[in-house]
């Protein structure tokens, strides 16, 4: 490999950034935009600056709601660095995007509400993080509100993550009384004010911890006695730094600070990339895995969107670069399709904003033009290397309804936005046999899932429809050759549908009619609904 490209990969940093909803994910995504120069001003997703919406919020329902639905790809130059900011939904129902979208991470930022602590979609995105033994880095925000003791938020990370935490800063006060943090780096105070509202960059005081005079007037010599406390126990009880241990999801450094008013981000970011990694290896279906430096160029898909321009109506996929260095107008061979392509209009990503590129590295986030080729999981590589990644996660519908079309001149609408939305992942469509596609059975992981797809269909598609929710909770695959229910014997409600390839599968309403199905049809071969998504 020649040196400028190792030199180009070793400098790549790429991670995801999540959290429950609320926490300030969105907003602290913003702020690290604002010191790569990105963005000029941020516009906090709520608040008074209402005029103003999350950049790396796109979709017109994202602005409407103030919630992340779908995840943005942000990328940006800070201070040598190129990093790629995966800004993943905080809803839990739209959690599978969030799980694919940590497959082509290399790090995580989970985000924390300093009052709240570890909340349900917090657990759940950790786990996953922890199966992939991916490192996270822990921001606990909002330290300009009433918070929970540091302490307390400090030892549940521990307990319910079981791994240890390191804080790299420590808070001083919180609420109408936070003073700032202690960076126990460079063993100062950097003391906090909000005169800006969070619109720029904000200018700290640094003050040595045994500047005790000093330190009494910034913080008042009451906090500055407790500060000291605070710190002995930290350095006394806590555990050693180990970058090792980082590196490999076992250890957490811990931020705090303030997103909203742009407080200890900057000091956050600089550690950040200073102890994340360059881009890892990936593991391949074989069970090897891929060098990011090796010569050869490869590539995953892991997430798909159309109609991100209104004005064209175009379908981007995602790809997390694996390995080398893409060049535009360079052919490259599609494993799933076994076809050599050139990909048109490769692009570096700002939420909606694209700009057309020449090359892309190993680490690198890019979308490509999809005529409708690509499917998630999907491989790119070099002609005559034929790469195949390990399947990314899906997970079976816990939701369905069946979806009916009003207008039947708008035959060909419904069928195109069904289809386009159920390959981006965000739904899946299910078919009663021998029935056409004027109605579907849809089938999602969260129910707001739902809104959003009703939202689409009329607003990208111009498409409107009939909706009957259905009280079924579970699917199953059904692998008996040749399979027609009409000869097993099934509950009344149990509902025989077939995929997007034909596969046969079984709705049921609980888990006890699983079970009866079961034990009355002892030929009946019933697998759990994948697990990962196939390729090829």
């Amino acid at each position: 490999m020649d040196q400028k490209t190792s030199r180009e990969i070793q400098r790549r940093r790429t991670f995801a950034i999540i959290s429950h909803p609320d926490a300030g994910k969105t907003t602290l995504t913003e702020k690290l935009l604002l010191y790569g120069g990105a963005i000029q001003s941020a516009g906090s997703v709520k608040g008074k600056q209402g005029d103003k919406h999350a950049v790396s919020d796109w979709m017109e329902l994202e602005k409407q709601r103030g919630i992340s639905v779908t995840s943005s790809v942000l990328q940006f130059e800070y201070e040598g660095y190129c990093i790629n900011i995966l800004d993943t939904p905080g809803h839990q129902d739209f959690s599978e995007d969030t799980y694919r979208t940590l497959m082509a991470a290399d790090s995580a930022v989970m985000v924390i509400d300093a009052a709240k602590g570890i909340e349900p979609q917090t657990r759940k995105l950790f786990r996953v993080c922890a199966m992939r033994g991916i490192p996270i880095f822990t921001f606990i925000n909002k330290m300009d509100h009433e918070s929970r003791d540091p302490f307390e938020l400090i030892d549940e990370l521990e307990t319910e993550f079981g791994i240890a935490t390191y804080p790299m800063n420590w808070p001083i006060s919180c609420g109408a009384t936070f003073k700032g943090i202690y960076d126990r780096e460079s063993r100062s105070v950097l003391t906090y004010t909000n005169y800006h509202g969070g619109a720029k960059r904000l200018e700290s005081i640094v003050c040595p911890i045994d500047d005790a005079q000093t330190l009494d007037k910034l913080v008042t010599p009451r906090l500055a006695a407790e500060l000291k406390e605070q710190i002995e126990l930290v350095e006394g009880a806590g555990a050693d730094f180990d970058l090792d241990a980082v590196h490999h999801g076992k250890l957490s450094p811990v931020f705090f600070g303030s997103a909203l008013h742009n407080f200890g981000v900057e000091q956050f970011l600089e550690s950040f990339l200073r102890l994340t990694t360059a881009p890892l290896s990936r593991r391949n279906a074989e069970g090897g895995s891929v060098d990011p430096l090796d010569d050869h160029f490869s590539a995953f898909v892991f997430k798909i969107q159309a109609n991100m321009n209104k004005a064209h109506r175009d379908r981007i996929s995602f790809l997390r670069i694996c390995s080398g260095r893409f060049e535009r107008g360079k052919e490259y061979f599609h494993l799933q399709s076994g076809k050599t392509m050139r990909l048109a209009q490769p692009q570096q990503m700002m939420a909606q904003e694209r700009d057309i590129i020449d090359e892309a590295y190993a680490g690198d986030i890019i979308g490509v033009f999809d005529p409708g080729t690509f499917s998630i999981g999907d491989t790119i590589c070099e002609p005559g290397q034929a790469v195949r990644f390990a399947g990314i996660p899906t997970f079976a519908p816990e939701h369905f309804a069946v979806i009916e079309q009003i207008d039947s001149m708008k035959r060909k609408q419904f069928a195109k936005g069904m289809t386009e939305i159920a390959q981006e992942g965000a739904i899946q469509i299910f078919f009663y046999p021998n029935s056409g596609m004027e109605q579907v059975v849809v089938g999602v992981v969260g129910v707001l899932q739902f809104d959003v797809l009703q939202f689409r269909m009329k607003s990208e598609y111009g498409v409107e429809y009939i909706r009957r929710d259905m009280p079924h909770e579970l699917i199953r695959r059904v692998q008996n050759p040749d399979f027609d229910a009409a000869n097993f014997n099934f509950t009344g409600d149990t509902r025989w549908v077939k995929d997007v390839r034909g596969r046969d599968l079984l709705i049921f309403n609980g888990a006890w009619t699983i079970r009866w199905a079961q034990e009355k049809n002892p030929d009946l071969i019933l697998t759990e609904f994948h697990q990962d998504i196939e390729q090829g």
